[in-house]
């Protein structure tokens, strides 16, 4: 009997691409991404490595294919972004070895920043997307997509969601395949030099192979009609989680599961909308699905049933249609207490911040845990739109006029191996002055504590260079380069003061790592002295979950012994000195 195991949807492509010989693997850690390429590293056949941003981790893998190995590409939705340069003409010059491009979207913005919908992606590029509805299925498609990007000779999209990457399900364990590499290492100037002579040779290919994969997808078995007997009242086609959704609020009506979304199967449309009287396209976001079966001239109802905002759900679903409301299976408690997302007891992030907040000073940051600053009590960063934006927002901003020394820029040392580098050339290279805090805790902490340049060690956990954030800076003209340690707020203070009056480049330099990449706590917790507490707040506002003020009217605060890092942060900020550390010497301790 086959072996099964209980995986998560991104842990089952790391083993359908490794069943299907992938030797290759890249990544930028992005959730709900990120344990793709981290389950893949575990197999000893495939070589797997962290990019310093999702272009880059692209690149690599068209090299590796170039080379004639199958490859396995992943990250979340914006990072298609990133890659979307080589991803689009990737489309043109083919493959060598098959190549599997995961995308991983993220309704409902779980840890996100938009809400695309990067099945548009496929279209533009012209590629075939899978979007597998469990974790078998990323399995079984993740096999499949190499076999389909050969014979096709195009690069393929599996598209995923966050219940799709997150979710566990049963998964049959397969054997895996050995397959030699493609002869794709000779000249072929025709096929891989995209000039403009050669790509109008590649784009009538491109056009012929999407025409041929059209065709197939009116054939695979994978795209298939269920519940269907005859004609019916209504029907539905779906794909991916939707489609789970479905067949819980309505598990007796026909349903057309759609695992190929691009292209679609035409004939196959036209076939199951013939039989239904009311048809209704369920899927997540934008009417991708909608409006491509609206264009065959087939009328469906979708998204004035159906909201295009966040996730949908099986009560979402019965009710477009029903007009009734259902109950859930599983009751929720009413009132539970909210838990916001708040930076760890210890992080170091929190001593800049609540200098920046005292000093009034606008923040333009970008994604990583810093963000969290942005909600109460910090409300110390002020601008979020992507990766390394912050550094050219900063940049804008005081070119345009905004008080330099009242204005910073927040970059993490992974983001900066990302996208900040470029950004404080800009600024060199216009003569700016912006101010650039480099928030470096030695990880890529929000996605999950992964390596990135900066670390000095792979992904297989092999040591290796370790990329200097201060030479990078001085190398691209940056002549004032500061270190602070985050804990200490009057060291912090004092250069943040220097470096924003400063008339020229600035970069800032954090020392302190994540607190939960630290061997062990440094031993040092603090307490309160309730004879000198005035329950003034100013402790809880630095937005520690080991610092609150007790009820009861008594408004005295406390530390948690049990959370308190002793990073001393919320002492420093006491004005009777009523916090203190553990020691019993009454004197401000830090780590």
């Amino acid at each position: 009997m086959a072996q099964k195991l209980f995986l998560s949807g991104d842990e089952a492509i790391a083993r359908g691409a490794w069943e299907a010989g992938v030797k290759f693997a890249s990544a930028y850690p992005g959730t709900p991404s990120t344990d793709i390429v981290d389950s893949a590293a575990k197999y000893p056949e495939i070589y797997a490595q962290w990019s310093p941003n999702e272009k880059v981790a692209l690149e690599v893998g068209i090299g590796a294919s170039r080379a004639g190995v199958r490859v396995l590409v992943a990250m979340k939705h914006v990072g298609l972004n990133v890659a979307a340069d080589p991803f689009m003409t990737f489309s043109y010059t083919g493959v060598g070895g098959g190549t599997l491009i995961v995308s991983a979207d993220d309704p409902g913005m779980h840890s996100s920043q938009n809400e695309q919908d990067n099945r548009t992606y496929a279209r533009m590029a012209k590629v075939p997307m899978l979007e597998p509805a469990d974790p078998e299925e990323c399995r079984r498609l993740a096999l499949f997509a190499y076999q389909l990007s050969e014979e096709y000779d195009t690069p393929v999209l599996m598209r995923i969601t966050t219940r799709i990457a997150h979710g566990k399900g049963i998964v049959n364990m397969g054997e895996r395949q050995e397959v030699e590499p493609a002869d794709s290492w000779k000249a072929d100037t025709e096929k891989w030099v995209m000039l403009p002579t050669f790509a109008r040779m590649r784009h009538p290919k491109v056009e012929e192979s999407i025409q041929k994969l059209a065709v197939l997808s009116d054939q695979w078995e994978e795209n298939r009609i269920i519940n269907l007997d005859g004609e019916a009242d209504f029907g539905f086609i779906s794909s991916g989680v939707p489609y789970q959704y479905v067949r819980e609020a309505f598990p007796e009506s026909p349903v057309l599961k759609l695992t190929m979304t691009h292209p679609l199967p035409e004939e196959k449309i036209r076939e199951f909308a013939s039989k239904v009287k009311r048809l209704y396209v369920v899927e997540e976001l934008d009417p991708f699905l909608e409006m491509a079966i609206k264009a065959m001239g087939i009328k469906v109802i979708g998204k004035e049933a159906f909201p295009i905002l966040g996730e949908l759900s099986t009560e979402l679903v019965y009710e477009g249609v029903t007009g009734k409301e259902r109950k859930p299976l599983i009751n929720v408690p009413e009132n539970l207490p909210a838990r916001p997302p708040t930076l760890c007891a210890g992080c170091p992030h929190r001593g800049v911040f609540t200098v920046l907040r005292k000093l009034k000073v606008v923040v333009m940051g970008d994604i990583g845990c810093y963000t969290l600053a942005g909600l109460p009590p910090l409300n110390a960063l002020h601008a979020c739109v992507c990766m390394g934006a912050g550094i050219g927002m900063a940049h804008g901003a005081t070119m345009a006029g905004a008080p330099s020394d009242k204005t910073v820029a927040i970059i993490g040392d992974s983001t900066f191996m990302h996208s900040g580098i470029t950004g404080v050339m800009d600024i060199v290279y216009n003569k700016g002055v912006a101010t650039v805090i480099v928030l470096d805790n030695s990880t890529t902490a929000m996605t999950g504590k992964q390596d990135h340049p900066g670390t000095g060690v792979t992904l297989k956990g092999e040591k290796t260079k370790k990329v200097s954030i201060e030479a990078i800076c001085r190398a691209v003209g940056v002549e004032r380069v500061r270190y602070i340690d985050p804990y200490d707020l009057e060291e912090t203070q004092k250069v943040l003061k220097e470096e924003l009056e400063a008339k020229e480049p600035s970069v800032i330099i954090t020392t302190r790592p994540c607190t939960l990449i630290t061997k062990e706590r440094p031993g040092i917790t603090y307490t309160v002295d309730e004879d000198k507490c005035i329950g003034c707040g100013q402790c809880s506002n630095v937005a520690c979950v080991a610092v609150f003020l007790s009820g009861n009217g008594t408004k005295v605060a406390k530390v948690d012994p049990l959370l308190c890092y002793g990073c001393g942060v919320c002492a420093q900020v006491c004005p009777t000195k009523a916090i203190v550390s553990t020691n019993g010497d009454g004197k401000e301790k830090r780590p």
